[in-house]
């Protein structure tokens, strides 16, 4: 049986104005097959691919033992007429809802030429992206590479917003104008029990993310970058050497809130929200058991009994008075008795200036104030 191979229109548009892409979050259409988009993609992308993992597979199989015009031959054959048509409607489709979209492959090469023909060929123009997903990706590293040098360029200042464990640091961060907000970015809330339910972005996608956001944020000619304080490391995601060194490198402002309020903000953000995120309180439970493990060395093992012994406690009272009261007395001791002294001893060690501290409702004022000033 002949196989019939895609014959192109020449000239088929083609697009590498990345920086337009992320400003105006333009809809994209990811012909990888699934398990390219998986391992790292674009939070604009829809992967609607070409060809599935399987098929995938055997193209390139038959591309390294027979070379390129056997596996572009082969790939028309899986992908037939029959199999193309419903693959082609998921395209047009797309299109419709996102009438502004735009294509790619891996390199900008075949798989997104043959797609874009296709489209042409039933009566729908789209441009891809020139160079593809490794294009695009390339820009986006380049930009986090330079952002030291540009942040000093435009002459941002870099803050720093401190604060101890509970203070309402992230409160303060959705507050401000002239934020961004780290944690949301490493979907994980920076401690050893802030993973979320579900996962944290791949580092490709962390890193992705981060650059479109920072594009964004610089796009606005800040006059000031807060960012909350935190290491090199949010769980399993991390900032180059010379990127953290930049968003370290500012004076710090620092959320001073009163213990009570502290306990109040820990228990809804990692109690009430938390619980909410799992199918039931049960796997909530596994995932607090498996954390405080974790910490056992550090909290030592007197208090990590005194720890697990109200932590019992209060499961068993939000089990049989489904209230969640009880759990602020380990949330209080772990504040008061391993937080606290790590973070007075970090700010004693590395000593930077703090130039204002107050509540959150202050600091949001103050740097909102000062950003405009500035």
């Amino acid at each position: 049986m002949t196989v019939q191979i895609t014959e192109f229109t020449n000239d088929l548009p083609q697009t590498d104005d990345f920086k337009s892409i992320v400003l105006n979050q333009t809809p994209l259409i990811d012909v990888r097959a699934p398990v390219e988009f998986i391992q790292g993609a674009f939070n604009s992308a829809t992967n609607l691919p070409l060809m599935n993992d399987d098929e995938r597979q055997k193209v390139g199989l038959c591309y390294k033992q027979n070379g390129n015009a056997a596996a572009v031959e082969l790939g028309h054959k899986l992908v037939n007429e029959q199999t193309r048509e419903p693959r082609v409607q998921s395209w047009i489709e797309f299109m419709d809802a996102n009438p502004t979209a735009l294509l790619y492959c891996f390199r900008g090469g075949m798989r997104s030429k043959i797609s874009q023909q296709w489209l042409q060929d039933a009566g729908r123009e789209i441009v891809r992206l020139k160079g593809g997903y490794k294009a695009f990706r390339r820009y986006l590293i380049d930009y986090l590479d330079n952002l030291p040098g540009l942040v000093n360029q435009q002459n941002v200042k870099p803050i720093v917003l401190a604060g101890r464990t509970g203070s309402g640091k992230t409160l303060a961060i959705h507050k401000l104008n002239n934020a961004i907000d780290l944690e949301g970015l490493a979907h994980h809330r920076g401690s050893a029990f802030g993973r979320h339910a579900t996962p944290q972005p791949t580092q490709i996608n962390f890193e992705n993310n981060l650059a479109m956001a920072l594009i964004r944020f610089m796009e606005k000619q800040p006059k000031q970058l807060v960012i909350e304080d935190e290491g090199r490391n949010i769980g399993s995601v991390n900032f180059s050497k010379e990127l953290f060194e930049c968003f370290k490198s500012g004076s710090r402002v620092v959320v001073d809130t009163p213990m009570d309020e502290r306990v109040a903000i820990t228990l809804d953000e990692y109690v009430i929200e938390a619980q909410a995120e799992y199918n039931n309180i049960a796997e909530w439970e596994d995932f607090m058991r498996a954390a405080m493990q974790r910490i056992q060395k550090r909290l030592g093992g007197e208090r990590y009994q005194r720890v697990m012994s109200q932590f019992d406690f209060a499961m068993q009272a939000q089990l049989n008075q489904n209230s969640t009261e009880e759990h602020q007395a380990w949330i209080k001791t772990l504040l008061a008795e391993y937080y606290d002294p790590m973070y007075d001893y970090q700010m004693q060690k590395n000593n930077h200036a703090v130039v204002f501290k107050g509540s959150v409702k202050e600091v949001v004022e103050y740097l909102n104030d000062e950003n405009v000033k500035n």
